[in-house]
């Protein structure tokens, strides 16, 4: 259990699941474990109870950048969340492979790295570098599901239990 130490020495709290909007179903899981790997689904940024995190809108616009590396770290930790649930110990994971991520960018916002850095500064306090250390990529999308300004998709590698 040396990961959620590290989440409770940092004053971090892993939210429970998503409670999508207007009851909206997803079809499809939050992580899905094939072998050793563990892919994650999209994920946005959760509010304590469970609910979408604001602020929501474009970011250079509606949003700010420093609101939306903010989301980007609750985002880090809805993440968390679902892979506690999927695989009973964070311990478990033994490197995380790859992060995508996706900004709700306004024309001409370009500091699209610089909000995902809250993502991959979180995971890097909470693992360290062996094992947080990752292949990312940090893109601008014209949109985001329900308005939200960062969503994150993930790769990571696990221990059998």
């Amino acid at each position: 259990m040396q990961i959620e130490s590290r989440l409770h020495d940092l004053g971090l709290t892993l939210p429970p699941p998503l409670q999508a909007p207007g009851g909206a179903a997803l079809p499809f899981v939050a992580v899905r474990i094939v072998g050793e790997r563990a892919l994650l689904s999209g994920h946005g940024p959760q509010a304590p109870d469970g609910s979408l995190a604001g602020p929501f809108g474009k970011v250079g616009a509606g949003v700010s950048p420093v609101q939306a590396r903010e989301a980007a770290r609750l985002v880090a930790l809805s993440m968390l969340g679902s892979l506690k649930r999927a695989l009973g110990d964070l311990d478990r994971i033994a490197a995380w492979g790859r992060v995508h991520g996706m900004v709700n960018a306004a024309p001409g916002f370009t500091d699209l790295p610089g909000v995902i850095h809250g993502f991959s500064e979180l995971i890097l306090a909470v693992f360290g570098p062996e094992v947080g250390q990752h292949a990312r990529s940090a893109v601008g999308l014209a949109e985001l599901p329900w308005n939200i300004p960062v969503e994150v998709e993930a790769a990571v590698l696990v221990r059998q239990a």
